[in-house]
């Protein structure tokens, strides 16, 4: 028994030694050759390894990446990418890439604002581990739980549940083509959050790779660990394998709606008035409004159109009471209420076209993609009508601006600060997330990046401060980021409080607790005490 324990260490020792002896083996083949000693499937390897010369590198990195501002040529690619088919070739790929000195970068869905799943800035050569084929479903209806691989998009878990019942769902995302993984270890909000909190809320067990190699459950991990990976940001604690999720109950019928109002036909005072009663109506109906542009009733002038994007857990006729009483300066009427199921109002809130048949959640990939650049902020108090005026006068400015005003109130309100990393509840009205787009490249990059910064910069006075909150799902590295070879606490901590407040202090401990060495590290990753060089 001892040999056999001894021989792959060996193994793997002799390669070590080749390789630092003369340079000569090309990273990817040293990787090749230790996944292959470690991993309990060896054979299914060589298919899983993607690099510059293979005719599908360039389709394999593309296929997720949704921010082709990290797709220019310009910028850093993989060595190579390896996409594994098991859980055992994770591990692998873990011990591998810590014994060969390769930096690993994680991706589950390629949503990332900043691209730090598919690029590193801070240092060469780097490798991406893709969980793309690991995209395993299994719902338990009667235990109401699921447990789910990482690579798995948000569409398919939404779809697999209702494939088995009409009255299950799960409280995450609203866009479906998020990797499950990434999406849940950032908090996970969608359009059930008031009623029953975020994705990472409804997590009840979880399977990590972690810095040693090692594969850890809820048990084995602990608690710490587990309170970090529900919400402390991808990237740092270990790479996810599967999530076990609590299903939650949802009616037969539910309502959407959409409205949309124009400032000439009144949306600054509408606006104002949701502020003050999105967060404090009926839990089960959640309304964000998307602000953009459009042109105005003037030929050869824009104005600003808001549009409220509802999902009400109930009926078209309860749900016209409610705003009846708490929001009729909308208008809403019979007609602009859609009653519908659970999982054909995803399709709705995701914007497919009406009558789209659910099973485009299994194609799992996005149909549009852009350059884009985006903010976040926690709004704690109501921003005056009068200064929603001055708002708009820079939102013109830009081409193809869009904010999305997501409310809170609810559950959010009532799960302590503390009960994840996700600090962002009690006493938040909504979170604002700002967009620019753009398809030419880098050509008109730095007047978009140039907008979105002073806009950024005018709203400071709206909202939250001390720290200036931003959620860590819409990556900002304008905020802060670790350089090469120079990671600490303090310089970690500008924008570790505006993601996580008090938690950062914790998730550090953590970090420190369970990979003193930093393995999992980026330009956002949560630091451990003491460590100023990788």
């Amino acid at each position: 028994m001892e040999s056999y324990s001894f021989r792959p260490f060996l193994s793997s020792f002799l390669i070590l030694l080749s390789i630092s002896l003369t340079n000569s083996i090309p990273i990817q083949e040293a990787f090749n050759h230790c996944v292959t000693l470690h991993s309990q499937t060896p054979n299914e390897f060589p298919s899983a390894v993607y690099t510059p010369n293979n005719a599908s590198y360039t389709s394999i990195l593309e296929s997720t990446a949704q921010n082709l501002r990290y797709l220019l040529p310009s910028l850093p690619k993989p060595e190579f990418i390896f996409t594994p088919f098991h859980d055992s070739q994770v591990q692998a790929a873990v011990i591998c890439a810590k014994q060969l000195g390769i930096h690993m970068r994680v991706r589950s869905g390629g949503h990332d604002y900043e691209g730090l799943s598919y690029v590193s800035f801070i240092e060469k050569p780097f490798m991406i581990l893709d969980l793309v084929k690991l995209r395993e479903i299994n719902v338990d209806i009667a235990q109401n739980t699921a447990w789910i691989q990482a690579g798995a998009t948000v569409g398919e878990v939404y779809y697999r549940i209702a494939e088995k019942s009409a009255v299950h769902g799960f409280p995450a995302g609203l866009c479906t083509t998020l990797g499950i993984g990434g999406h849940i270890t950032g908090g996970a909000y969608g359009s059930m959050m008031r009623k029953y909190g975020l994705g990472a809320d409804n997590v009840l067990d979880a399977r990590i790779v972690d810095a040693n190699g090692r594969i850890l459950d809820r048990e084995a991990m602990g608690e710490d660990l587990f309170w970090a990976i529900r919400g402390g940001g991808g990237g740092s604690f270990g790479v996810i394998l599967w999530w076990k999720i609590k299903l939650v109950p949802v009616p037969e019928t539910v309502t959407v709606f959409t409205v949309t109002k124009s400032l000439e036909q009144g949306a600054n005072k509408i606006l104002y008035r949701w502020q003050e009663v999105a967060p404090s109506i009926d839990e089960n109906l959640f309304i964000r409004v998307l602000i953009q542009t459009a042109n105005g009733s003037v030929p050869g002038r824009r104005t600003v159109t808001t549009s409220y994007n509802a999902l009400f857990l109930g009926s078209a006729d309860t749900l016209l009471q409610v705003m009846k009483q708490s929001f009729p300066e909308l208008g809403l009427t019979r007609k602009d209420c859609v009653e519908t199921s659970w999982i054909k109002s995803v399709l709705y809130i995701a914007g497919f076209p009406s009558g789209t048949a659910p099973e485009v959640l299994l194609q799992a990939k996005s149909t549009s993609k852009a350059y884009f650049k985006a903010k976040s902020d926690f709004i704690r108090q109501v921003i005056p009508e009068n200064s929603l005026n001055s708002l708009w006068k820079i939102f013109l400015q830009e081409d193809g601006p869009l904010m999305i005003w997501n409310p809170y109130g609810g559950m959010m309100g009532r799960i302590p600060e503390s009960a994840t990393p996700f600090p962002h509840r009690q006493g938040t009205l909504y979170k604002i997330q700002y967009v620019t787009g753009w398809l030419d490249g880098e050509k008109s990059m730095a007047r978009h990046m140039n907008w979105i910064r002073r806009f950024y910069y005018f709203m400071a006075p709206y909202a939250s401060k001390y720290p200036r909150e931003a959620y860590v799902n819409y990556r900002d590295l304008d905020i802060g980021m670790n350089h090469q070879n120079t990671t600490s606490f303090s310089k970690a901590s500008v924008w570790g409080f505006k993601y996580f407040k008090n938690n950062f202090l914790r998730l550090v401990q953590v970090k420190t607790k369970v990979d003193p060495s930093n393995f999992f590290r980026h330009e956002q990753s949560i630091p451990p005490f003491h460590t100023k060089r990788w």
